[in-house]
């Protein structure tokens, strides 16, 4: 808007364009909730208070008028659809600005899919930002379809819409000073840059956050969160499918370092987004926990805009961004009309008007999964071929967490192979390289998915999303496996050699080209699948994709081999 317009408007000496009348307005800045009328033109806001007139005027009618919700950290890929589909579910829940890191897309097809995904994402009713992914791949411990190293990063770094470097997950090599990890670092100083740092406490930590990293939404305990804000880190507190980790941290939330904190969803899947919803969901989480509302609101809102830099959004104030979300109830957020740059683009929980639909190159993100099935081997050899049973170390399944135990049990042992104990919850395990035909292939055991007889198979595996499959046996594992190949990636449950259920994900192996509403009805079969074999848990297919998860603890599984998260090794299955 050109300043004279601005000021013109602003003075009262020409109508705005729209007037939202009668609204009870959160002040973010001073935790206050004040009467005022806001007037917006250009997609901003140019004042609030009384006495402005306007081309257009919606009466609120008392309702609460608060900024768009800003997700402080978010994975796209998770929500199994493309960012127009992902805007489509979030936007009518109060989210207007999300700070995505596309780490997922990124370990499949590089710097292409971080194009893609700032393609996919332009000129949507949600504004996508993004954190450029810092580890690609997590570690040298996985094999990922692509590798960006400082140089890379620096290309990206100026594209529109970037505001730094996303969560950085290596923390022992940017602890122990390893040349190329500090080169990323050193290229964003100055800039935003995200932790990751999961358990990491004492001098650890002390020196990780001296080197750069500030924030970090991996904290799964008060007192960890408490170390953290201690040494001037924002912590961002997740819930999301897999993780739920809000109820256990808001304890440590107080009204003196409330500004310090924020809320983000990391991964959640369609019938989370579709049914309890996003920010808004942690919100009525938080204040049903006994959190002040307008708190909850600044950690959803200012907060998240400060951290990142973004003076143009976050509050509702002249000259700022009109994201704008009306409701009714304090203590039960739930968005009525929500405003992108000053557009009605939500209604009553669904979007309105005209959504264009941003064109993006599929080319480099399509048929990425190529596995070389004639060598990949299924069978796991015990150390003693005449024993019936053999010692083994196990990844524990933790309920509602993406950190896994790390323990030891002892397995059947048949024809000289360790085999699945399905009647004990034990699971044969395995992770099949799938970007370049390596036929690398990573075997174990997981205890806590609950199947009693099938197999469950993706090529969502975090980082390196390479395609992890468990199951009670060999034939069911195959079945499952090439069922996802064969879709050019996706999920999968099997039994034999039958397929019970398929959710395709043909955009890199993460993502569906259909709308969130039918990925969320082929989810929901696929659960039923999952159920019919055994597993009781609510979403097995989130859990199972973080097992390959090499940066966090305790116990994780690669196309490589079996990782002591703890130690940062390779660890033998056998003990």
């Amino acid at each position: 808007m050109h300043l004279p317009r601005f000021l013109a408007i602003a003075r009262g000496d020409e109508p705005a364009e729209l007037v939202l009348r009668n609204g009870r307005v959160i002040n973010v800045y001073t935790a206050e909730i004040v009467e005022a009328d806001v007037a917006i033109a250009d997609g901003l806001v140019v004042g609030v208070g009384q006495g402005y007139e306007g081309l257009q005027e919606i009466d609120l009618r008392g309702r609460y008028l608060c900024p768009g919700l800003i997700d402080a950290h978010v994975h796209i890929e998770s929500s199994m659809v493309t960012p127009y589909q992902f805007a489509r579910a979030v936007v009518p829940r109060g989210t207007t600005t999300v700070v995505c890191d596309p780490h997922e897309i990124a370990n499949v097809a590089g710097a292409a899919g971080i194009r893609y995904m700032l393609d996919a994402s332009e000129g949507l009713p949600l504004t996508v930002l993004v954190g450029l992914p810092s580890c690609v791949p997590a570690t040298t411990m996985g094999t990922a379809g692509a590798e960006l190293n400082a140089d890379d990063l620096k290309g990206l770094a100026d594209l529109p819409r970037v505001v730094g470097l996303a969560e950085f997950m290596n923390v022992p090599g940017l602890v122990l000073g390893f040349p190329d990890v500090l080169a990323k670092v050193e290229a964003f100083q100055g800039r935003v840059i995200d932790g990751h740092a999961p358990g990491i406490t004492g001098k650890w930590l002390q020196a990780y956050v001296g080197a750069g990293p500030r924030s970090d939404h991996e904290c799964t305990t008060s007192a960890e969160m408490v170390e953290k804000l201690r040494l001037g880190m924002r912590v961002f507190i997740r819930e999301s499918t897999a993780a739920k980790n809000l109820r256990a941290l808001l304890p440590a939330v107080t009204p003196q370092n409330s500004r310090r904190c924020a809320f983000c969803t990391d991964d959640r899947h369609p019938a989370d987004l579709l049914d309890e919803g996003h920010l808004d969901h942690l919100i009525r989480l938080a204040v049903a926990e006994g959190l002040d509302p307008v708190t909850a609101i600044q950690m959803a809102t200012l907060n998240v805009a400060e951290w990142f830099r973004l003076y143009d959004r976050g509050a509702i104030a002249p000259g700022l961004r009109a994201d704008l979300v009306v409701f009714s109830d304090l203590k039960n957020f739930r968005p009525e009309m929500v405003f992108s740059s000053g557009r009605l683009v939500a209604q009553a929980g669904e979007p309105v008007g005209e959504w264009p639909l941003p064109a993006a190159d599929e080319s480099a993100v399509r048929g990425t999964v190529r596995v070389d099935w004639e060598r990949v081997r299924w069978g796991i050899p015990a150390p003693d071929p005449h024993a019936s049973r053999a010692a083994v170390r196990v990844i524990g399944v933790i309920p509602d967490q993406v950190l896994t135990e790390h323990l030891v049990e002892e397995v059947p042992v048949r024809d000289g192979e360790a085999v699945a104990d399905a009647e004990r919850d034990i699971l044969k395990l395995a992770v099949i390289e799938r970007h370049r035909g390596t036929g690398n292939v990573g075997l174990g055991f997981v205890r806590g998915l609950g199947l009693r007889q099938g197999a469950l198979a993706g090529s969502v595996g975090h980082d390196a999303h390479n395609l992890i499959v468990a199951g009670c046996d060999d034939r069911s594992m195959e079945t499952a496996a090439r069922a996802v190949a064969r879709m050019g990636g996706g999920l999968a449950a099997a039994v034999g050699e039958q397929v019970l259920a398929t959710v395709p994900l043909p955009v890199a192996g993460l993502m569906s080209d259909q709308p969130v509403e039918v990925v969320r009805y082929q989810m929901d079969k696929l659960t039923e699948a999952a159920r019919s074999l055994g597993s009781p848990l609510p979403d097995p297919f989130m859990t199972l994709g973080f097992l390959a998860l090499e940066v966090i603890p305790a116990l994780k599984l690669t196309d490589q081999g079996l990782v002591d998260v703890e130690k940062f090794a390779f660890v033998p299955l056998f003990v």
